[in-house]
């Protein structure tokens, strides 16, 4: 089973699904949609079996068209939302997202936020006490320098599913040692058990062509740390899109965990292929 965790999808169809942005100093808006419908098709010419959509950053607060493409194809589809960590109500909003929507989790940007710890704000914790009742999964994009805070959560509510996206943003340099010392507090986080990291955006991550060998330290060094029992795979957008957003086709981005690292075992490169994800995502668990 081969599962993508992390793709992105839109629709330009407002106000039945409107654009905008969801962050401070977000810019980038879409020209031209993204639809789920395109990323089933390549889904099924490359033996993709599940994707998990993430909501883009581009698409406003209303997951409404991740929840809809789940709802029009549940066996193919997970939907991952965002909520604002700043507005009054997210606690509600959640409740709302995942009970009478059918999300199974949301996403946040802490780095989005560098003045301030945003996740831990004393007004966000009845929206921690929701997302803990709620069971639900959690994915966290976020360099070393916001870890803490992940720390926290995974701390306080130890249950709870939580994932490191884009590998935690290593950063390549000259020195691999500085670079390491620096992406320690990434790789502390193994320390929970709780949270689980995603092996995505490697091409966004090195200065070499595939297959960007100057990351593979920093990959090596997550898989000792969490092990491929806490390793999922994602991609990053559909279709053309892909390309179009400096990202590895799909069929490269199977050509890499299958071929371009080689200290994986193909045992290894199927558990990060989707059994891990599987498993995390409880698929096929009635």
């Amino acid at each position: 089973m081969i599962i993508d965790t992390h793709v992105h999808v839109w629709e330009i169809d407002p106000p039945r699904y409107p654009v905008g942005p969801t962050a401070p100093n977000w810019t980038a808006l879409p020209d031209e949609p993204g639809t789920a419908d395109e990323l089933l098709a390549e889904m099924d010419a490359h033996g993709v079996d599940c994707s998990v959509l993430v909501q883009t950053s581009w698409s406003t607060w209303d997951n409404g068209y991740i929840a809809d493409s789940v709802a029009r194809f549940p066996d193919r589809f997970v939907g991952m939302g965002l909520l604002d960590p700043l507005v009054a109500d997210n606690a509600g909003l959640a409740r709302y997202w995942v009970t009478e929507r059918g999300l199974a989790g949301f996403r946040f940007h802490p780095m989005y936020y560098p003045e301030q710890k945003v996740l831990l704000r004393p007004e966000n914790d009845a929206l921690w006490e929701e997302l803990a009742g709620l069971d639900v999964i959690l994915q966290f994009h976020l360099r070393a320098a916001q870890a803490d805070q992940l720390a926290a959560i995974a701390t306080r509510y130890p249950h709870l599913r939580l994932i490191v996206d884009h590998m935690g943003y290593p950063e390549v340099g000259e020195s691999v040692a500085a670079a390491m010392a620096a992406f320690q507090p990434i790789l502390e986080l193994a320390s929970h058990d709780n949270i689980c990291f995603k092996l995505s955006d490697v091409k966004g991550r090195s200065k070499q062509p595939f297959p960007f060998a100057d990351v593979h330290p920093f990959i090596r060094a997550l898989l000792d740390a969490f092990g491929t029992e806490r390793t999922i795979w994602g991609t990053g957008y559909p279709g053309h899109h892909r390309t179009r957003h400096h990202w590895l086709s799909l069929a490269d981005e199977l050509r890499l965990i299958q071929e371009g690292l080689p200290f994986l075992t193909p045992a290894q490169s199927d558990r990060i292929l989707g059994e891990t994800a599987a498993q995390l995502f409880r698929l096929g668990v009635d």
